[in-house]
């Protein structure tokens, strides 16, 4: 089953090619969907100050990050962790990009060469909710997902909130599947012997209410852009 890796860096500044440095990764595993609880979260030494505005957002002082290890100590653990994983990383060319300069100053290709996959969740929140605020505390609240404790950005933190937008943002698509973490799924427990005949109850019918008929329609029109058009619906001309 595809491990997915949710990441996030903090780092001392915005311009890798200028010298800023990756001084803290934070890394949450999914699997079928689900936390594991297999995280990887380091800090690490950047030998050099971090820029005012940076220090101002994540808060990691030179005095707190003077006994951590290099990027190269770990670099070996850290791509050993993520070997063969999908990531999903929130504006992913900016966190690839520190992360290919860490690797590139130890000689080693980038990080894409390591992984299956790499999943930009800005871009897809960008496709699902077209000009809104995609930000991720954006998201936060925007699906309900509680990030009341992020008063500083942490890279841990941030991906763990990452993690639970991702699934929230590709819930529908999944469970269209049958795959929506929760087991089952279109097939299962088919056997005739376990079939129920529901003539036997007398069902009642709920009719949806305005508000649960205009979240289906938003819905479906989320996933026919997460699909880029591709839905069966539309195929057939229906929805």
């Amino acid at each position: 089953m595809q491990r997915i890796i949710v990441l996030d860096t903090e780092t001392t500044g915005l311009s890798p090619e200028n010298g800023d440095r990756v001084i803290e990764l934070g890394c949450v595993e999914l699997v079928g969907r689900k936390l594991t609880g297999n995280n990887l979260h380091l800090y690490f030494n950047p030998e050099r100050d971090s820029h005012e505005d940076a220090l101002r957002i994540h808060g990691l002082t030179t005095e707190f990050l003077s006994d951590k290890p290099k990027f190269a100590q770990k670099a070996q653990d850290i791509l050993a962790y993520l070997q063969g994983a999908q990531l999903v990383i929130h504006n992913a060319p900016f966190d690839m990009g520190f992360l290919d300069k860490e690797l590139s100053l130890l000689g080693l290709p980038p990080l894409k060469t390591y992984v299956s996959d790499v999943t930009d969740s800005l871009a897809m929140a960008k496709d699902l909710f077209p000009g809104k605020r995609n930000s991720l505390d954006a998201l936060c609240d925007r699906l309900g997902v509680d990030n009341s404790g992020r008063t500083l950005h942490g890279a841990l933190l941030d991906a763990e909130l990452l993690a639970d937008v991702y699934i929230y943002m590709t819930r529908g698509q999944h469970a269209l599947l049958g795959d929506d973490g929760l087991g089952g799924g279109f097939g299962a427990g088919d056997d005739a012997r376990n079939r129920i005949d529901l003539r036997q109850f007398a069902l009642p019918i709920l009719q949806a209410t305005p508000h649960e008929l205009t979240a289906h329609a938003e819905a479906l029109e989320a996933i026919d852009k997460a699909s880029n058009g591709k839905t069966i619906w539309r195929n057939l001309g229906v929805g």
